[in-house]
């Protein structure tokens, strides 16, 4: 494989993050009717633009944004906080306790459950009280400034919203029933577009485990 330039990962990185932001500023201060269709677009849009946010970090947490570990870390706490407030340092001992532990009672992102069960038990792992009070905190004062439907429509709801995105392609697809490898895990079939809308190319999860190392802007060509 080519070698990538060691900017490029920051590159991507920010360019997920300023699109977020970009994003998000204008629907907060969007004058919408509920009316028109794109109301309910962007809505989606924006759920696309948080699950890369998370993408972001999960990168961050393979140390595959940046060779420089103070500029990759940094990237992966801005990039967790913004998405919902969660600490990076709690997501990252999580996530490679997963990857140590796949499939096991020691892996947190694993339950032997139906969807729904399997989702709260997911979530229930990396929630905390400080996590939802800094939240709580942060949507009353947004709402000093931003109409609360905004904020309920753009903001909360995509975010919730992507949660699900994250855990159903990235997690539950890939790692329910049985499977015949080292890390139990099925991967999407080949199709990119398909695979960068769902979940930038995480669905193509066996060979996220295989090669760990690769980011996720990079982990199509795994599945050539």
């Amino acid at each position: 494989m080519k070698k990538i330039n060691p900017h490029t990962g920051i590159l991507v990185a920010l360019t997920v993050i300023t699109c977020w932001f970009i994003s998000l500023f204008f629907l907060l201060n969007w004058h919408f009717n509920w009316n028109n269709p794109l109301v309910y677009l962007m809505v989606f849009v924006q759920m696309h633009l948080y699950t890369g946010l998370f993408i972001t970090a999960h990168d961050a947490m393979h140390g595959t944004i940046s060779p420089n570990k103070k500029a990759n870390n940094f990237i992966g706490y801005l990039a967790v906080f913004l998405y919902a407030g969660f600490f990076y340092n709690r997501l990252y001992a999580k996530h490679h306790q997963h990857h140590r532990h796949v499939h096991t009672e020691k892996d947190p992102d694993f339950a032997p459950h139906g969807f729904w069960k399997w989702y709260f038990r997911f979530m229930l792992n990396y929630v905390t009280v400080i996590q939802l009070i800094i939240m709580a905190v942060a949507y009353n004062v947004l709402k000093i400034w931003v109409d609360e439907r905004n904020l309920l429509l753009f903001w909360v709801l995509p975010s919730l919203l992507s949660t699900f995105q994250l855990f159903y392609f990235g997690t539950y697809l890939p790692h329910k029933g049985e499977h015949d490898n080292e890390y139990h895990a099925t991967t999407l079939p080949k199709n990119h577009f398909i695979a960068f809308i769902t979940c930038y190319f995480f669905g193509y999860h066996l060979e996220h485990h295989q090669k760990p190392a690769m980011p996720w802007w990079q982990l199509y060509k795994a599945k050539e």
